[in-house]
């Protein structure tokens, strides 16, 4: 191996080794008792390893975890379905760049700007508190970048394929179903995992839209920190507990997105 190509590869370990210490420092700490997190380095090892802090972690983090885990599943799949339906109606049609554009504004909306018109509104239609309000939330708010990722996705489709449908006969709805979708996987994998992965992490609409037992897990691992006294090892494993469905996610359908 070359000289200039041991610089690279000791160059690009560097950058890996100073972007994975954070993951490093989080393992040990949720490693170590109360103790042991609290007067050692975050990056030392443990001497006694105990996974304890990962189960008062779950216990403290499960009902947040199946909360997250409902209206993110639900709000993906009516955001991403809404998109594609948008995306192939916007794709084909005259006139879409202007309603592109205006559609478009609602992806620079900023969640703090919405947030007390969203609360009034959500508290009037019986659906603060909610799962199902958090759903219709997140799903509202994803349909601009869902349907921009469809509208470019679908824009490439050959026009020829929707007019030989057409002339055997075929409606809206089965070309739809039976032309766009087939060869939509792609664009269905990209914008799920941009969808779920943005309102798994979202904090700001669970903190303001629900409380007690219906908050998600973004609010309650937030609350582990605690008033009087940090347990560290805790609130670091239940940060393990929390990002485990995307690392998951991502593994799954890593290779797809890459193709998407």
């Amino acid at each position: 191996m070359r000289r200039a190509e041991l610089l690279a590869a000791a160059i690009l370990a560097l950058f890996v080794a100073l972007w994975l210490l954070p993951f490093w420092a989080v393992l040990m700490t949720s490693l170590k008792d109360d103790t042991e997190a609290r007067l050692t380095l975050p990056v030392a090892p443990p001497t006694r390893p105990t996974l304890y802090p990962f189960f008062r972690a779950f216990d403290l983090m499960k009902q947040g975890l199946f909360n997250s885990l409902v209206f993110t599943v639900l709000a993906t799949i009516f955001s991403t379905v809404i998109g594609s339906l948008n995306g192939y109606f916007l794709a084909k049609i005259r006139y879409s760049d202007i309603l592109i554009l205006l559609l478009s504004f609602g992806i620079f909306i900023p969640y703090h700007a919405v947030a007390i018109p969203l609360l009034i509104v959500t508290s009037r239609l019986g659906l603060y508190n909610s799962l199902l309000g958090l759903t219709l939330v997140h799903t509202a708010y994803g349909i601009p970048i869902c349907t921009l990722f469809f509208t470019s996705f679908l824009s490439e489709l050959p026009q020829s394929l929707i007019d030989a449908a057409r002339v055997d006969g075929a409606d809206e709805t089965t070309i739809y179903t039976r032309v766009v979708l087939p060869i939509s996987w792609p664009a269905f994998v990209v914008t799920a995992v941009f969808q779920f992965t943005s309102i798994w992490n979202d904090f700001l609409f669970g903190l303001i839209l629900t409380q007690g037992v219906n908050q998600p897990a973004s609010v309650v691992l937030a609350n582990l920190l605690g008033t009087t006294a940090a347990e560290w090892n805790t609130q670091m494993a239940g940060t393990f507990l929390y990002a485990f469905p995307v690392v998951l996610v991502y593994f799954l359908l890593g290779k797809y997105l890459v193709r998407g």
